[in-house]
């Protein structure tokens, strides 16, 4: 380079390319251009991202109606079980869903948000969002030593994501935290008391919120 040359600016990655499809209610929603991300159908055919999105757009209504219903299914460890189990059914299963998530950027939320997002435009919520919303609805309600369980459930939860909230994950939380379960007992209450608190914090987790 001559002196008195301009220095070039540095080189930059031009931004990602965005898709945009209009769904039937009108609504648009915004997908990342990933070709090589591929989607299969319920027969295994291979699709494209925007086709597995209206195929599961038109999919869901047959499991809620509104955003409301799909709060209080995916609130309840054993109706988002049940939910995820029927998706799956249906050809929607968890690695596809999780592809679809990041499809959509959403890599830090919940399968809730693709869910929200893919049927009703709701902007996605962090992970970690959430969990600072229900660490303060659930800090008045509770004592201090359930708090403490709360709080470490929901990191790992934003570490891990919603798989960390299932019922089967319950004893190996109580046991990586408290080390004998005997002794989580001892901090928590009786057995049928620690499962209330797993269960009852995790509404709190999907109230409704503004998009973080």
């Amino acid at each position: 380079m001559s002196a008195g040359e301009p220095t070039p600016p540095p080189f930059v990655d031009p931004p990602p390319v965005k898709i945009k499809i209009k769904l039937a209610d009108g609504k648009e929603r915004k997908l990342q251009h990933l070709t090589a991300t591929t989607f299969w159908s319920a027969d295994g055919r291979p699709m494209s991202a925007a086709q597995f999105l209206e195929v599961l757009y038109g999919a869901l209504p047959e499991f809620f109606k509104d955003e409301d219903e799909l709060r209080r299914i995916w609130s309840a460890p054993d109706t988002r079980k049940a939910l995820l189990a029927g998706l799956a059914d249906k050809g929607f299963g968890s690695e596809p869903l999780a592809a679809m998530q990041s499809v959509i950027e959403a890599e830090n939320s919940d399968l809730f948000d693709v869910l929200a997002y893919v049927a009703f435009a709701a902007e996605p919520v962090t992970r970690a969002g959430r969990a600072a919303a229900a660490h303060a609805a659930t800090a008045a309600t509770v004592t201090d030593k359930q708090q403490a369980f709360v709080d470490f459930v929901l990191a790992q939860y934003v570490k891990q994501g919603v798989g960390e909230l299932d019922p089967e994950k319950l004893a190996p939380l109580l046991q990586l935290k408290y080390r004998a379960l005997n002794d989580a007992f001892a901090e928590l209450g009786r057995p049928d008391q620690v499962r209330g608190l797993f269960v009852g914090f995790q509404w709190y987790l999907y109230a409704s919120q503004q998009a973080n």
